[in-house]
């Protein structure tokens, strides 16, 4: 392919990708009359923090109270912590436990690529055709509406991918690093402590941050599962869909909704660049 095509080809695939990513942006800072303004106003003149202040401080027409049944709503901060403390346990165990099989696969070969690849064909299954089983299970556990419920779902959905990933790290760690240790006279545990798990640690960041973010923008199962004791981010945006074009406070809430994950990207960046740049993208 010629330089120039391939270079133009790149540039409009940046294009299709940033924009909406811009427009969210700028939307978020945009006072009411410019939301559905045309021609469409591409920046604010004067950019404002309205939006913010109304749903993240006011949780303006979706906050506390608002129901007619009388329950409380789970304001913008309820749900992000939520979202936070479902998606940090889920990732960190599916991590952990895909880590383990993946090990115990590369090295013992308890499970094939091929086995590894079923379990990952069995999340490709929609999730609303197991919607009503899990629901009726969910409910008569007592799990409906539940933290610990949704970290137990999260986990259970996020560990064919935990295991498949980490598989492709823990086979791209030398086994004559072992091998020399064991002839050192040093035990398996304090071999995996001390040897594996140093070069793991960037596999073991990008496989996190890979699964937090499936697990902080999940919706489906979020809807069916939460109630009013729980709700997630996801489920408190969709508060928004039928709320007059409301696109300012949306947008607010997306752009509040996408600054934890790339605090948490930044935070381990060191390992996530060295992560991604061998193991499931160098296969």
């Amino acid at each position: 392919m010629h330089p120039a095509l391939r270079h133009g080809l790149l540039l409009t695939w940046l294009v299709i990708v940033v924009f909406p990513l811009f427009w969210i942006v700028a939307t978020s800072f945009k006072p009411p009359q410019d939301w559905n303004a045309w021609p469409a106003v591409w920046w604010p003149s004067e950019p404002t923090l309205f939006n913010y202040i109304q749903v993240w401080v006011n949780d303006f027409a979706t906050g506390i109270g608002i129901p007619s049944d009388g329950t409380e709503v789970i304001g913008p901060w309820g749900a992000l912590i939520n979202t936070f403390i479902i998606a940090l346990i889920s990732s960190t165990v599916a991590t952990v436990f895909g880590a383990v099989v993946a090990y115990g696969a590369s090295r013992y070969r308890i499970l094939t690529d091929s086995q590894l690849l079923y379990f990952l064909m069995l999340r490709m299954i929609p999730p609303f055709v197991v919607a009503a089983p899990v629901f009726l299970w969910f409910s008569a556990l007592g799990l409906e509406d539940t933290l610990i419920g949704l970290i137990m779902l999260y986990t259970l959905i996020t560990v064919p991918y935990a295991m498949l990933v980490m598989k492709s790290f823990v086979d791209e760690v030398p086994r004559e690093y072992e091998y020399a240790a064991e002839m050192l006279g040093a035990g398996r545990w304090r071999i995996i402590w001390e040897i594996v798990l140093p070069l793991l640690r960037p596999g073991l960041a990008a496989t996190f941050l890979f699964l937090f973010i499936l697990n902080w923008s999940e919706y489906f199962f979020a809807l069916i599962l939460s109630k009013t004791d729980v709700s997630t981010l996801p489920v408190h945006l969709n508060r928004w869909a039928g709320n007059g074009g409301a696109n300012g406070f949306q947008a607010a809430l997306s752009v509040g909704s996408t600054l934890p994950l790339i605090v948490i990207g930044l935070l381990i960046r060191k390992h996530l660049v060295r992560g991604l740049s061998f193991g499931f993208v160098r296969r």
